[in-house]
């Protein structure tokens, strides 16, 4: 059991190495295919390794392009003005490291001029990933903020399992750009508000982990057992006080005790980057926020319509919870109403709504497969979620969230595995735009799983992360948005 728990620790970054990342790349780069079911529109992609974001049409060929000082922060979006928002990667800013780093975030006019400038690149918080713009203009960003060991410790968490520079757990902010420099941060959330733990019980947030499903365990990610109930607990000290009473010894077989990692494998695999959030999605008609964990393997939903005060606590907003998780899915053995093969997700990316008839909500995922049981490939899931506007998420007590099963997906496991970034996005006309990161492959597939557009970005790679991350691919690409061709960020333009 602790091979396998360190295996799975390591497994990030075994993920990410390049020859694992796709199948082999094509010859040709550029459009490869496109049928007569393909959905018009133009796509907007940033090559990872470059510092220029492309706009093509479905027949591949630029039809606009914007230039940039940074590498993208991972994301790019436009709004309804024409405008590019886009974050940018700053490197050395601080104590903070890895993957999808991001710190600026930048908005461009269509002819390429900076109008917004905002930085949140501190030694004690920075911006990564992702981004979501809001209907008022505003938007909610992802970003760490750092807790010392010492604070960690303070809170429940296993000493064995904190290195020196402690964790950055996740925050969401809302905030609305001061033009051209600056933000105001209108609403909050952080998930350090929302943690519990029952690994020691002179410690801030003692709990039993099961029964507050709202929360997240601050040690779930590295725990060799599911959590269990305080009544579940109590049993097994009676039996084990049974046990010793007639004579057996604690422990395994033969009376040994399993093996425990020492501090030094766990410090070693530990990244003090938590939970590494990478996507945010926001959907309006009903004030919700979803957001994807990597290293937790889940997606969790909570209020938005909370007040910033409210979303500290566990009471308040439209569905009464505070800040407290809604719902989540993905791996329920992390709030002890699931074993390891309830396992659903695995580095998921982008979680991203799609709002049904009667305010029925459903969740597109990108869940890209990395150390799934049945071998590494990716899929993409559509999750209709037990949502009902009036009463929000059903749930049975002691049972992992719905659905059960995903409303629809698409694999090939011969060739689509993109280990790391990604993501996919639900056309007007019900087919699925998906973009394999690693390889740099943007795709679209009807809701039969028929290929009907396929493009492999040919630009990048003049901008390598040599120090910081040298394994990514030259061609990769975060992910990919397509606009219809009535867009208003389209009119008058072409």
């Amino acid at each position: 059991m602790i091979r396998t728990l360190l295996l799975l620790l390591a497994l990030p970054a075994v993920a990410h190495s390049q020859e694992d990342s796709a199948a082999t790349p094509p010859a040709k780069r550029g459009l490869i295919a496109r049928t007569e079911a393909a959905t018009g529109g133009l796509t907007l992609f940033a090559p990872l390794a470059s510092h220029s974001t492309y706009l093509i049409d479905d027949e591949g060929e630029v039809v606009h392009q914007w230039g940039a000082d940074f590498n993208p922060g991972s994301m790019v979006y436009l709004r309804d003005n024409g405008n590019l928002v886009r974050g940018g990667h700053v490197k050395g800013s601080g104590r903070f490291h890895g993957g999808g780093m991001g710190g600026v975030l930048q908005e461009f006019n269509w002819d390429g001029e900076l109008v917004w400038h905002y930085e949140l690149a501190s030694d004690g918080m920075h911006q990564h990933h992702d981004v979501e713009l809001m209907p008022n203009g505003n938007l909610l960003l992802i970003g760490w903020e750092a807790k010392s060991r010492e604070e960690v410790l303070a809170h429940g968490r296993d000493p064995r399992a904190v290195g020196e520079d402690g964790l950055w757990p996740d925050m969401i902010l809302e905030i609305r750009p001061t033009r051209p420099k600056g933000a105001e941060v209108v609403w909050e959330w952080h998930t350090w508000d929302h943690i519990i733990q029952d690994f020691d019980d002179s410690k801030p947030g003692y709990g039993s982990v099961p029964e507050h499903p709202g929360r997240l365990d601050v040690n779930g990610d590295h725990r060799d057992q599911p959590p269990i109930t305080a009544a579940e607990r109590q049993r097994l000290r009676e039996q084990e006080e049974q046990m010793r009473a007639l004579g057996y010894a604690n422990g395994g077989e033969d009376g040994e005790e399993e093996e425990s990692p020492s501090d030094e494998d766990l410090r070693r695999l530990q990244s003090p980057d938590w939970m590494h959030t990478n996507g945010v999605s926001y959907i309006p008609a009903l004030d919700l926020i979803a957001f994807s964990s990597h290293r937790f393997s889940e997606v969790f939903v909570i209020d938005h319509s909370t007040t910033s005060e409210q979303a500290a606590g566990s009471s308040g907003g439209r569905y009464g919870k505070g800040g407290d998780f809604l719902w989540r899915w993905g791996n329920p053995r992390h709030y002890g109403a699931g074993a390891d093969g309830d396992r659903a997700l695995f580095s998921q990316h982008d979680p991203t709504w799609i709002l049904g008839r009667n305010a029925r909500p459903s969740l597109l995922i990108f869940n890209n497969g990395a150390g799934r049981p049945g071998g590494n490939y990716s899929s993409v899931v559509e999750l209709a979620l037990p949502f009902d506007p009036n009463t929000g998420f059903a749930r049975t007590p002691g049972e992992p969230f719905g659905p059960k099963a995903p409303a629809w997906s698409y694999e090939s496991p011969d060739d689509f595995f993109g280990s790391f970034i990604s993501g996919a996005q639900r056309l007007w006309n019900g087919n699925t735009l998906i973009c394999c990161g690693p390889e740099g492959r943007v795709f679209e597939v009807t809701s039969a799983g028929e290929v009907v557009w396929d493009y492999h970005n040919p630009f990048g790679g003049e901008e390598q992360f040599k120090d910081e991350h040298p394994e990514v691919p030259p061609h990769a690409v975060f992910r990919a948005h397509r606009y219809a061709p009535d867009h208003p960020a389209f009119k008058g333009r072409f």
